[in-house]
């Protein structure tokens, strides 16, 4: 039987290798700006819960520990403004991003189907339908959502541009979705860090957004960001019931199930808001010292009001950019790989020590 291949896209970080062993030969060291991975410590107060939960002899369920999902729901609640929500409208998962890649497979998408996403966006939208044979469609606007449209992507805030849709375009998204028969998806993993305001930004679920109609519509979120758990791998989605159902159904066949420990570990990270105070404060400080940096330096600043990346341009080819700064060692990402066209911006990552920060300021004044 003649096996057909896949047809993904070359990895998009293959190409920047070149730029980043440029970045490497600084005299002055390798200031790395480009991959949006934690580098603060985990707090003490979850890895001590993670160590008692060690003795995990026997296996962990799909659905997750009564005490997890009622903290997702409490943590819902609490954080995000969402009532209403039961530990069946919730779900662990093994971070977000195999989420975000399986979703079309677990609602049985496939060839003929259109999976939309943000016109900017993480590349793994596109890819998860790649993975079925269905067709990705980059559009903002939901007038612009084709009829066979099957899944709709929200991202807010948004991975790379900090961009933030409001209760008003989030109820317009889910309107129209509704009236295409679509699920709806938001990804808000980002939403604890919002530079405009205190609170964190609206989710998708929000009864001003969807009323107590929950149907169709999923929120995922990820503590990698907020908590430092990137290594964890601990997130988990919430909305529908129904759908939740039938993703938990699929992922006990497929064994998709977040470990026990880790499972333990986000009951503590999820009713600890202190952690993640202190956390917010440390990228807001950072933030405040790269970006006037940037703007000194002759970049204009784009969106980016919350998440962890500055939308930063000098309108000019991005790899221009990325060369540019490879040449003073510093490493960033170029606009294509989130499908901006033509490709303005580059991506700077906050997730950098407060030295690397200081670094980045002290070289980008050489270019001021």
């Amino acid at each position: 039987m003649a096996r057909t291949p896949l047809n993904l896209p070359d990895f998009p970080w293959d190409a920047l290798v070149p730029y980043g062993q440029i970045a490497r030969t600084h005299p002055d060291g390798f200031v790395d700006l480009s991959v949006g991975s934690p580098v603060d410590p985990t707090p003490e107060i979850i890895r001590e819960t993670l160590a008692a939960a060690t003795d995990s002899h026997a296996y962990p369920t799909t659905t997750g520990t009564v005490q997890l999902r009622e903290a997702i729901v409490e943590w819902f609640a609490r954080r995000r403004g969402v009532t209403g929500l039961t530990i069946d409208h919730v779900l662990p998962t093994i971070g977000s991003k195999e989420l975000v890649a399986l979703l079309p497979m677990l609602l049985g998408l496939g060839k003929g189907d259109v999976v939309v996403h943000p016109s900017v966006a993480y590349p793994t939208y596109a890819i998860g339908a790649a993975l079925v044979g269905a067709t990705s469609i980059a559009a903002d606007d939901p007038a612009e959502w084709p009829e066979n449209t099957a899944l709709v992507w929200l991202n807010s805030p948004g991975n790379p541009d900090g961009r933030v849709a409001d209760v008003a375009q989030l109820r317009a998204a889910v309107a129209r979705a509704r009236e295409l028969g679509a699920v709806i998806a938001s990804d808000e993993c980002y939403a604890e860090l919002n530079w405009i305001g205190q609170d964190p930004a609206p989710s998708i679920l929000d009864a001003e957004v969807i009323g107590d109609d929950r149907s169709s519509v999923l929120a995922v979120y990820s503590l990698s960001k907020q908590s430092n758990l990137a290594g964890y791998r601990a997130a988990f989605v919430a909305g529908c019931s129904a759908l939740i159902s039938e993703l938990l159904a699929i992922r006990k066949h497929a064994g998709l199930i977040a470990p026990g420990p880790v499972q333990a570990a986000m009951v503590t990270a999820l009713h600890d808001d202190a952690h993640v105070a202190a956390q917010r404060e440390l990228y807001r400080a950072r933030r405040a010292k790269l970006l006037p940096a940037l703007e000194r330096a002759g970049f204009t600043i784009d969106d980016s009001v919350a998440g962890l990346y500055l939308w930063a341009t000098k309108n000019e080819d991005s790899w221009q950019t990325v060369g540019d700064l490879a040449h003073s060692g510093i490493l960033v990402v170029p606009g294509s790989f989130y499908g901006e066209d033509p490709a303005r911006h580059v991506r700077i990552a906050l997730t950098a020590s407060d030295d690397t920060i200081a670094d980045a300021v002290a070289r980008l004044e050489l270019l001021a």
